[in-house]
């Protein structure tokens, strides 16, 4: 597996934008500082999908930042992306492993530590924790304590990002916990200078265990 730092996950959401315009949001963001993507689109074909992430994928290796799909192992391997990320009801994660090797990152979503723990076991690199406050994206969500988050934490070797609802003003309910990083979809997607919110993300994130 490529070693990769999940500091500041993006995660995308084309549903507001034209394909140039959401374009340029990603490469803004990039530019801010985001060290992981992931795209995710839960509404495209998948030839849609496909050329979506490969024009993502060319915008993401200027900045050597992993390109993470979200779902979809097939598209992850059309677009020859970085890894895939599954949830709850996606492929499972060991037949994920299985198909897309030892070398791509695979990331999973876990809200409760069991749960956490078969995804590691079954060969996640990393992991997806919450909602851990109501999210605006069109995703089901179930929020996550932090004390949850925290027992994640310490139940699983590999690493463990929060996720929902974050942005720079609230995160200082993860303080003390030692997560790796912080997930954002509209935090930096809506945001009027995607570039700014994710600087200020990232910094405000680095701050809270200083």
């Amino acid at each position: 597996m490529m070693d990769f730092d999940s500091t500041l996950y993006f995660i995308t959401d084309s549903s507001n934008y034209e394909k140039d315009e959401f374009l340029f949001r990603v490469e803004e963001a990039l530019k801010g500082g985001v060290t992981l993507i992931q795209l995710r689109e839960k509404n495209r074909t998948t030839r849609e999908y496909i050329e979506l992430a490969q024009a993502v994928h060319e915008i993401s290796k200027k900045y050597n930042v992993p390109l993470i799909i979200d779902d979809r192992v097939d598209v992850m391997l059309a677009a020859d992306a970085e890894g895939v990320h599954v949830g709850a009801e996606d492929m499972p994660v060991a037949l994920a492993r299985k198909i897309i090797g030892p070398n791509k990152i695979l990331g999973a979503t876990a809200k409760k530590v069991p749960v956490a723990v078969a995804a590691y076991e079954d060969g996640a690199d990393y992991l997806g924790v919450g909602a851990i406050y109501p999210t605006t994206t069109k995703v089901k969500t179930v929020l996550t304590s932090t004390d949850t988050l925290a027992d994640i934490c310490k139940a699983v070797p590999i690493k463990v990002n929060a996720i929902g609802g974050l942005n720079p003003t609230n995160l200082d309910v993860l303080k003390g916990i030692d997560i790796d990083g912080v997930c954002a979809v509209s935090a930096i997607m809506k945001a009027d200078s995607p570039k700014k919110a994710a600087e200020e993300l990232k910094k405000s994130f680095l701050e809270l265990n200083k």
